[in-house]
This record gives C-alpha cells, structure tokens and sequence, in this order.
C-alpha cells in the first residue's frame, strides 16, 4: 500500500481546448486476492486566485497540492484527493463556466439552474479523465503491479465527500441543486462491473455525496449559499426516500460573515441554516447541519481565510 500525489493538467473532455489544474492524493494498493480500496473520494473546489501578499501562510495554502495534503491528514490514508481549480480565470477571478453555465465574466453566479446536470457531469468526466492519467503516470513508474481499482466482487463505491472554498462554494451550490433536482428513481445505482473507484455517472456521483462542506464562501454578489426553500424541500424529500444521510458543515471565519460591506454573506448563511435546521428536525436524522466559525475574537483578515482550510474541524 502506498499513496500517490502529483499535480495533473487534464482536459473536461476528450478533445476539450481548456484544461484543469487537479492536484491528486491517491491510495494505491498492491494487487492482492483482498485489495485495500479507498473509502472516500474528498473533492475540493478552489476559489480565487491571491498571489504577490508576500504572506507565507497566504502562498502556502494556494497551493493546492498543500491542500490535498491537508485533507489527507484530516481523513487518514483511505482516502482519494481531489483538489480542483477553475479551468478559465479572469484575472484573479476563478469562473467555473462548464459547471455552472449560468456566471458572469468574473464568475458570480447569476441562478442554479439543474438543467442538464452540468456540474455533475463535469465532474466525472473530470475525474474519469484524471484517473486515467494518473494510471498513466503510475505505469511508466512503476515495476510492479499496482492498482487503483479492484478486482473483488464485494466492492462497494467509495463515499464522496465535497468541499467549495470561496469562490468554489458556487460549484456547491449547483451540485446541491443538481441532486435536489435527481429523480428519486434514479438512486438505483447500476452494477460495478469494473469496480471503479470513482462514479462514473451523474446518477452514481450524486447519490454517493454523505458530507457537503462550504469553506468560508463568500462572493461579491449574492449566491454564496442555497436559500432556496423549494430545493431544501427536495433534498428532505430525497434523503427520507432513498438515503444515503447528508451532513452539512458551514465553516467560517469574520473575513466573510462579519463583513460589514458584503452583508449579504452573513445573511445568506443565517438563511441556510435556518432551512437546513427546519429540514433537518423532519429528517429523523437523516439530514444534519453543522456551522462552525473560527478566529471568532480576532480582526478580519486575509490570512484567517486561508487559514480555515487547515484549522476546519471536520468531525
């Protein structure tokens, strides 16, 4: 057993002109009649680009291989990391286009729309096409077998757990929006004939989500968080039928939810948890909400926004 890590340049789809930046930190088993897979597939959107603070805490936690390490550490070593950057900036600005279609030049969201699962489909042909070149780089290195995958039967698809930091809570949001928006039918989720560690489906992907972390999101418009009651309605409606349980954590620092020019974070958020709560208390538990801020006595700054990432309580 052994661990992976490198940073990947790969396109949506084949053929696409665009690529992401994916910073990987994958489990690898030796081939065994009783292989060790992965338990979890952590994926985490990135936000904004910030360079030139001269900050070392700042430069250290943009780095996303950092990040993946970082993530590692919280879960242990049954995990797969996936930490995701926009494909197209403007400026400093990260615009997530192929996942949410509906944004502005710099990003901002203007609806979460369902319509055509855009978000989920990226992500597993992202993902699909990340692994394939991991294995890639892996075989050219490697004398003796290894694997990413398993060849027992018995294998059940790793959980998946998704973190938006910043301006990467607007991924979030559309992903929450795309499951609220499944068919309930389609939780039936189809034999894995290859065994694969990652969905390779929009349905599969969906309904493997168990964790859903916003990390200090804020934007310069509002849609920062869902404060749509329809689709908290529907999310209750879908754990109650088909499971599996969804957690949600909101995590933040006075740098989004104290801002006194951008009040609309801290009342959107305020927003967010009061719906989660009201589905929550109908959920018989099958439904959570967490909120927990940090830096709470300290003055807002640039640093605490970055630092929550490595001091985010994910228990």
């Amino acid at each position: 057993m052994d661990r992976w890590s490198g940073i990947l340049k790969v396109p949506l789809f084949p053929g696409s002109r665009g690529h992401y930046k994916v910073a990987a930190s994958l489990f690898i088993s030796s081939f065994s009649q009783n292989p060790i897979v992965p338990s979890m597939n952590a994926i985490f959107f990135n936000g904004d680009r910030v360079r030139g603070t001269g900050n070392p805490v700042i430069e250290r936690l943009s780095d996303i291989e950092k990040i993946g390490e970082i993530i590692v550490s919280k879960f242990g070593e049954n995990v797969n990391v996936w930490v995701i950057e926009a494909s197209k900036f403007n400026g400093p600005f990260a615009v997530y286009k192929d996942f949410i279609p509906s944004v502005n030049k710099w990003g901002e969201p203007t609806s979460y729309d369902p319509t055509g699962f855009p978000a989920s489909t990226s992500i597993v042909s992202l993902l699909s096409s990340s692994l394939t070149q991991a294995k890639n780089i892996l075989s050219s290195k490697h004398k003796d077998p290894i694997s990413l995958e398993t060849p027992n039967p018995c294998f059940s698809q790793p959980k998946t757990l998704l973190f938006g930091f910043s301006k990467g809570g607007t991924v979030i949001n559309q992903l929450v929006t795309e499951l609220a928006f499944l068919e309930i039918n389609s939780n039936i989720i189809p034999s894995h004939d290859k065994n694969e560690i990652i969905p390779t489906s929009k349905e599969t992907f969906l309904n493997s989500i168990t964790e859903i972390h916003y990390v200090d999101v804020g934007l310069n418009t509002s849609g920062a968080y869902i404060t749509d009651q329809d689709v908290m309605d529907r999310i209750l409606k879908r754990v109650l039928q088909v499971g599996p349980r969804i957690r949600f954590v909101l995590h933040g620092t006075p740098r989004q939810w104290r801002d006194s020019m951008r009040v609309w974070i801290g009342n959107e958020k305020d927003a967010m948890v009061r719906l989660l709560n009201g589905v929550s208390k109908k959920s018989g538990e099958k439904l959570s909400v967490c909120e927990r801020f940090y830096f709470e006595n300290a003055r807002a700054n640039m640093q605490m926004h970055f630092e929550v990432i490595e001091k985010m309580d994910i228990s």
